[in-house]
């Protein structure tokens, strides 16, 4: 399966974590906020355990994630400034990274990442953010750019949204309130994979 996978949700818990795996989801991104480092790394081997087979990525703790014994680490701009990539590597963890603009993309390239992450794609509310929303076009450029690297969009992204951003050059597509926000999240996620499966036999 390629890394990551087509259909990308990013959480905030265990419990999703392990809602998510049950469900077949094979990448899943675990995303907390101003945890202390032991708490990080309790956090993490517990969503390791709950992922099951599933691929967990850990978002900004990548001491936590290196310490407890994680594969795959995400890191933003700010996170990568105060990060020892070379440790990262050392450990054997796969490295995504955010973008928002050129000098960040060139920022992040320079570190020879398993995956870029462009966003936000569309509006968002999860967060505030300092770039407006990049649209389809900025897709097609990045991949341009970034060649064989894989690129998740992020931001906005709705299931029904996901065909254009997949045509525009997306090799992943990072979910949050699609799914964590939706009414029936068991079947939000069965329908996203579902898509995955439709556009790669296509």
């Amino acid at each position: 399966m390629p890394y990551p996978d087509r259909f990308y949700p990013v959480v905030d818990s265990v419990a999703w974590v392990a809602r998510l795996a049950r469900l077949g989801v094979g990448t899943i991104q675990l995303r907390a906020k101003d945890l202390t480092h032991a708490q990080a790394v309790a956090l993490v081997r517990e969503a390791l355990a709950a992922a099951g087979n599933a691929k967990l990525v850990v978002n900004d703790y990548w001491q936590a994630a290196i310490d407890a014994g994680a594969s795959h680490v995400h890191l933003g701009q700010e996170d990568l400034v105060d990060a020892d990539i070379d440790a990262v590597r050392r450990a054997g963890l796969t490295l995504g990274l955010s973008t928002h603009d050129e000098d960040e993309l060139g920022i992040a390239m320079s570190h020879d990442p398993d995956y870029i992450a462009l966003g936000p794609i569309y509006p968002t509310t999860l967060k505030a953010m300092r770039f407006g929303p990049q649209g389809l076009d900025r897709i097609t450029e990045w991949k341009k750019a970034i060649g064989v690297v894989p690129l998740v969009a992020i931001g906005g992204i709705t299931l029904e949204r996901a065909a254009g951003v997949y045509a525009a050059g997306a090799d992943s597509i990072a979910v949050v309130s699609d799914v964590t926000q939706n009414a029936d999240p068991d079947a939000r996620v069965r329908a996203w994979l579902a898509l995955d499966s439709a556009t790669r036999a296509a």
